[in-house]
């Protein structure tokens, strides 16, 4: 079995408070409005979307354990976008052993993240 593309989908309390994070904020482009979920297109092939949790498949959880990865190249170029929104828990730029990195959360508390893996051989996989 071949998939095409995939989306993640993250579950909100309240989707309205988060929609002006994910579209302003962080710039994703809107690709379809459903009512109680938003799809968003991150890269080319890429999806995310918010879903009211009091309406879907899932239901909103108080803490989450997910962490959302944004693949970029321009990694302090993310950085000082979020830093000047003032983005919530905006950790220091970090260079680790895989890749240059920085961890964040959105309004409701889900932790993302945006990196750069330091091998081009290795990033070459996520093109």
């Amino acid at each position: 079995m071949a998939a095409e593309t995939a989306i993640t989908f993250f579950y909100y309390d309240d989707i309205q408070r988060v929609v002006p994070f994910y579209e302003e904020t962080l710039g994703f482009e809107l690709v379809l409005d459903q009512g109680l979920a938003r799809i968003y297109r991150v890269a080319p092939n890429s999806y995310f979307g918010i879903v009211d949790g009091n309406r879907g498949h899932l239901r909103h959880q108080p803490r989450s354990a997910v962490l959302f990865t944004i693949v970029a190249e321009d990694v302090p170029g993310w950085h000082a976008r979020l830093s000047e929104k003032g983005v919530p828990n905006l950790s220091p730029l970090q260079r680790g052993t895989y890749c240059e990195h920085f961890f964040f959360e959105d309004p409701a508390g889900y932790a993302l993240e945006v990196q750069r893996f330091h091998d081009p051989a290795v990033a070459a996989l996520f093109r």
